[in-house]
């Protein structure tokens, strides 16, 4: 067949048989239905209670991004990452450093994921020990729990998340309901009670509620998972873009029921617990069966996206370490029986013992915004590059998206709190002074791989 190679004429290749509702589907159980109860307590202290007006700022900077994601996802079906995007359409230096960036954002999720599993555990403990002994040894088990889980080549199908956020869908219901009741019979004081949650005018200032908002972005991390069933999808082209438009529009929506209700329980900002706040207001709102119910739901969503989490930070150093970015030879080993790249997977999990005893879930969160944002800005900027820059026909369409959403994600990420800008940056220094140790200080070029199905020549990066 003219135009294919003779070694791919005739190999399998994969089935086109998702379509949009399945893609859809597939993005929500990848962000799950309960991501803003996690963060609600972090969220609420850091908004100073505008958690529904965070992420529904939050939610204009995704739609703008998945407009990116869906477009670059059409140009580069086997890549999608802000890592691959950036160092084909702008510059491998600059995809190197998104991808140092990156790293960042994938080790931090494990760590937070564990922190939480924790302090959830705890509270369904009927004793009360000491607490820091408590949370040690429930970090120290979750760590191994996930490394254990990823050494092993384990990974949950997607029946197996279906069921999990089928079952997270009727945890919602239970809460909201409990919620309607509670209001029922203790609504709020007048107008003002009601619209609280978006506007207090006692605690309201805008950089406040862009600090919140730069927090709660961690509700919709995962959206971009959808850019990776390219191969897989009826009319790719249409069906990724319109399917992650349609996720992150969906998630901000539902996110926004959950903790206006939330608020509208437990207008105050202190709780008991700020990482396991949402569980509490479950509790004010439906009794102790409903904090219990929503704890052990929690509980089990959260094991299954931190040890996702953890081979997906895995799966990156090993990607890096393939295109020899870091070093081949540690990072893209592959264990010969198990197939997964076992060295990242045990580094990742020794650096997620260290973060839960060095971070704490909100600091923890803020340090993965730092760098999801840097990859969004990315994908942006590299969407920018394309379309219109390099665009036959340069449209309102290909400049405003990408330009908009690169503008709000960059406001967010210089909304972040200091000590995350400052921790983040010094990472990205790290990686710089690395990247001029690897090129002699910059006189030798740093290869990338080509990426699979990519027909464009590999590069070099000076970086």
């Amino acid at each position: 067949m003219d135009g294919i190679p003779a070694s791919l004429a005739g190999a399998p290749s994969l089935k086109r048989v998702l379509g949009l509702s399945a893609l859809v589907l597939y993005g929500i159980i990848l962000i799950q239905p309960t991501a803003p109860m996690p963060l609600f307590g972090a969220a609420a202290v850091k908004a100073q209670g505008h958690v529904v007006t965070a992420i529904l700022i939050g939610m204009v900077a995704m739609l703008f991004t998945a407009i990116g994601y869906g477009r670059m996802a059409n140009a580069y079906p086997s890549a999608g990452s802000a890592y691959a995007y950036v160092s084909r359409e702008i510059h491998p230096a600059l995809g190197y450093l998104v991808g140092w960036g990156m790293i960042f954002d994938y080790v931090m999720n494990p760590i937070i994921s564990v922190i939480w599993c924790s302090k959830a555990a705890m509270s369904l403990m009927s004793f009360h020990p000491d607490e820091k002994t408590a949370f040690a040894v429930f970090a120290v088990f979750f760590t191994i729990l996930f490394t254990a889980m990823n050494l092993r080549g384990i990974e949950a199908s997607a029946r197996t998340n279906a069921i999990i956020s089928a079952g997270l869908g009727v945890v919602i219901v239970l809460f909201l309901g409990a919620a309607v009741r509670y209001l029922w019979l203790q609504p709020p004081a007048g107008l003002a009670g009601w619209t609280r949650p978006f506007y207090d005018p006692q605690t309201y200032s805008f950089s406040i509620v862009s600090g919140g908002a730069a927090l709660a972005v961690l509700t919709y991390i995962g959206f971009d998972g959808i850019s990776t069933l390219s191969e897989e999808v009826h009319n790719p082209r249409r069906n990724i873009l319109l399917a992650t438009v349609l996720v992150c529009l969906i998630t901000g929506v539902l996110a926004s029921i959950q903790v206006y209700a939330a608020q509208l329980i437990w207008p105050e900002t202190t709780f008991p617990d700020t990482d396991t706040a949402f569980l509490h207001v479950a509790g004010k709102a439906g009794g102790r069966w409903l904090f219990v119910t929503l704890n052990l739901a929690l509980l089990v969503a959260q094991i299954g996206s931190g040890a996702g989490a953890h081979l997906g930070a895995g799966r990156l150093l090993y990607g890096m370490g393939r295109d020899n970015a870091i070093p081949r030879r540690f990072f893209a080993a592959i264990h010969p029986r198990t197939r997964v790249p076992s060295n990242n997977i045990l580094l990742v999990g020794i650096l997620t013992l260290i973060g839960a005893f060095v971070l704490t879930y909100s600091l923890g969160a803020e340090l993965l915004n730092f760098g999801a944002l840097i990859a969004f800005m990315g994908v942006n900027a590299s969407s920018f590059v394309r379309y219109f820059l390099r665009g036959q026909r340069r449209t309102v369409w290909s400049l405003l998206p990408p330009l908009l959403g690169f503008s709000v994600c960059l406001y967010l990420w210089l909304s972040l709190g200091w000590k995350a800008k400052i921790a983040g940056l010094c990472w990205l220094a790290a990686g710089v002074l690395y990247g001029a140790w690897r090129t002699s200080f910059f006189t030798k070029p740093l290869p990338f791989a080509p990426i699979e199905g990519d027909d464009t020549p590999p590069q070099t990066a000076s970086v």
